[in-house]
């Protein structure tokens, strides 16, 4: 009881947290869930209640929703996320964890020398950034921040950010979803009460996360959201060594 307490009260503050930061929601539950379940039941539990998530992220910020953007990501995070999660009992996560990892440290450095070297990510990326996020949100379920890299160049506004990123990531969650509960429905369908706790969690946690949406500035939100995706690529690598 006291783990399930833990973990929902995990659930509520990741779910606030990750409003703005448009990602993170996986990273900070999977490792909590883990405590009830084992990795492959720990990866689809999680994944329900991150779709759940997006979608009340969506209802709340859908009239800031950029279809343009939309339209750059969806194709391709839907046709990775299914052939990640196809692949998420097959293919060892440890070395494209690592490779992601650091992919995510170098990069952000890359942006903040921008005005120093000049260089961009060139828009043509974006498709990678698509599918290199769905296929990742497949195979482990670690899809945001690798998406957030690309998408903050694209949406320097944090409402439309924030909304976009909610559909994107919906996106991978609808498609993974399915594969997860083909394979493992049984071992998922014992873990429906704590999966119920945990949805409900999160869906409070969105109404929250809204306010301090609105509250914080963008610039703020931006500088965060750089600071979070170094730490999940040095959470990557750890994970992949350990």
């Amino acid at each position: 009881m006291e783990e399930l307490i833990l973990v929902a009260v995990g659930a509520f503050l990741a779910a606030a947290l990750t409003v703005p930061a448009g990602f993170g929601l996986s990273t900070m539950l999977t490792p909590m869930v883990l405590l009830l379940m084992g990795p492959h039941e720990a990866v689809a539990v999680v994944a329900i209640v991150h779709g759940a998530h997006n979608a009340g992220k969506f209802a709340a910020l859908k009239e800031h929703f950029d279809f343009h953007a939309f339209r750059k990501y969806g194709v391709w995070l839907v046709v990775g996320a299914i052939l990640g999660a196809l692949l998420q009992n097959k293919v060892p996560q440890a070395p494209l964890l690592a490779i992601i990892g650091i992919f995510l440290i170098v990069l952000p450095l890359l942006t903040m020398s921008e005005k120093w070297t000049g260089y961009r990510i060139p828009e043509a990326n974006d498709r990678v950034g698509g599918f290199g996020s769905g296929f990742m949100g497949g195979l482990s379920g670690h899809q945001g921040a690798l998406r957030a890299m690309f998408l903050t160049r694209r949406l320097p506004d944090k409402m439309a950010y924030a909304a976009t990123a909610s559909v994107l990531a919906l996106c991978v969650d609808l498609s993974r979803i399915p594969v997860y509960l083909f394979f493992r429905f049984d071992e998922i369908s014992s873990h429906l009460n704590l999966t119920l706790v945990l949805v409900a969690s999160a869906l409070i946690g969105v109404n929250v996360g809204k306010r301090w949406l609105k509250s914080l500035k963008s610039e703020w939100i931006h500088n965060g959201v750089m600071i979070g995706i170094v730490a999940s690529g040095i959470f990557y690598i750890a994970e992949a060594i350990g």
